[in-house]
């Protein structure tokens, strides 16, 4: 029963922080959590310990179509460069070209110099 108990608030504080992270950014449709979903297949791409896979690009496509505004290029922009600060061994040479690799254009350099301010 105490284990029930401890899924059940940690989902809860999950739920919480997702929507305490998206009322900032309410203009905004993507969230930081779809980013880190959509990318999440490309980690080991990006950082030297795997191929790019088909999951890498289902996932740069998705978010790219999913950032259908520039509220949402913007806040897409900022969850990347916020992930970027978190993942260890992190090639910013091929994350750069991942979109590229993918068939996609995102419409703004993936770098950390990006000013995420000014993508339209």
């Amino acid at each position: 029963m105490a284990v029930d108990s401890k899924v059940r608030v940690m989902i809860a504080a999950v739920v919480l922080l997702a929507m305490v992270a998206a009322a900032p950014g309410a203009s905004a449709a993507v969230t930081c959590g779809q980013v880190g979903s959509a990318i999440a297949p490309c980690i080991s791409y990006v950082t030297g310990r795997g191929a790019i896979t088909q999951a890498c690009c289902n996932g740069v496509k998705g978010l790219n179509n999913a950032a259908s505004t520039t509220a949402d290029r913007q806040t897409a922009c900022r969850c990347l460069k916020s992930l970027a600060g978190s993942i260890k061994s992190l090639n910013l040479g091929t994350v750069a070209g991942v979109p590229g690799k993918c068939g996609v254009n995102v419409g703004f350099p993936i770098s950390l110099s990006t000013d995420c301010n000014k993508v339209s």
